[in-house]
């Protein structure tokens, strides 16, 4: 069964939110694709001072309005962008919802806001439970409105514009969770006809790094030139099966991360894979892909091993109708 060539997008009123609302717009108007809005909400419950230690619930009416009112606004808001759109209101988590929804979308997408020291360095439930579990491609939408002194409330709510994505960076380090990430890369290229730079990180300087073990009589350009071959490989191979496609490559000094969050200044998404190599693949995302969503200045696009699988067993490209 192909799944709907719907983008699946969760909103909860925030500015983040209605600024994750217009990239997923953005792009289901770009590939010709519907777009579905989410907004869940849970009751919450308390303990009751009673005689029998029982619980009472609150009434939901308020809270189901209040969702429904956020629904509208968000549905108002992409109305003019051409581009179907249906809605839900939902009840439960939002991670949870959206996880389970994403088995039915091609593309999932939610924001997330950074707001400097500790908690810059953990993402949402959402922005960060829904990349490692959805079903889907999920694309994390960082919002920094509020910012250069602004004081006009409407341009603060509105936050960063939302650009045509002309550039594109994608991490390959030759696992297959790369060769996945490079795959998904090249489907947006050709969807947005954008740039698309490959980069592998070689982590050579400083004593600590992770290659801090080599001899010392080896030669540094040696071990990056091996590298580039091995990039070279799997780049020239994904051009082979998408000509129309021109991949630019990069092998630098510094780890995946580091160097993706220093891509991402100047580029318009960044894709990642997870899990890298190793770990518990599917459990939960890579170092690599973590630090990338907490701190890329772009939207971050991510595919897990296990989505892509899904994917391709229900016969749906992330970008096929571009």
């Amino acid at each position: 069964m192909t799944r709907p060539e719907v983008v699946l997008v969760g909103v909860d009123g925030s500015a983040a939110s209605l600024h994750a609302l217009d990239w997923a717009a953005a792009y289901a108007r770009r590939v010709g694709w519907g777009l579905h809005v989410v907004c869940s909400y849970s009751l919450p419950s308390f303990t009751a001072a009673s005689l029998d230690g029982g619980y009472a619930a609150l009434d939901d009416t308020a809270i189901q309005e209040g969702a429904k009112a956020v629904l509208a606004e968000a549905e108002e808001r992409v109305a003019a962008s051409e581009v179907p759109v249906t809605g839900t209101v939902a009840t439960g988590d939002a991670a949870g919802v959206l996880v389970e929804m994403s088995r039915e979308h091609a593309l999932a997408v939610v924001g997330t806001r950074g707001k400097g020291g500790f908690t810059e360095r953990l993402l949402g439930t959402v922005s960060s439970a829904l990349p490692a579990h959805a079903h889907c491609p999920t694309v994390v939408v960082p919002y920094r409105g509020d910012g250069g002194g602004s004081t006009d409330a409407a341009e603060r709510r509105d936050g960063d514009a939302v650009h045509e994505v002309r550039r594109i960076v994608v991490g390959v380090d030759g696992s297959p969770s790369a060769e996945v990430a490079l795959k998904h890369a090249v489907a947006q290229a050709r969807a947005w006809d954008a740039e698309l730079v490959a980069v592998a990180g070689v982590p050579l300087g400083g004593g600590a790094g992770i290659l801090a073990w080599l001899p010392s009589q080896i030669d540094h350009e040696t071990v990056l030139a091996d590298v580039k071959a091995g990039l070279d490989v799997t780049v020239d191979r994904a051009q082979a099966a998408n000509p129309g496609v021109t991949i630019k490559r990069h092998v630098l000094d510094g780890t995946g991360a580091e160097l993706l969050t220093e891509f991402s200044t100047g580029a318009d998404l960044v894709v990642v894979g997870s899990r890298g190599r190793g770990g518990f693949r599917g459990l939960l995302l890579g170092s690599t892909s973590q630090a990338v969503l907490h701190h890329s200045a772009c939207p971050v696009l991510v595919v897990t091993r296990k989505c892509d699988e899904e994917l391709d067993q229900d016969g749906t490209d992330s970008a096929s109708a571009a």
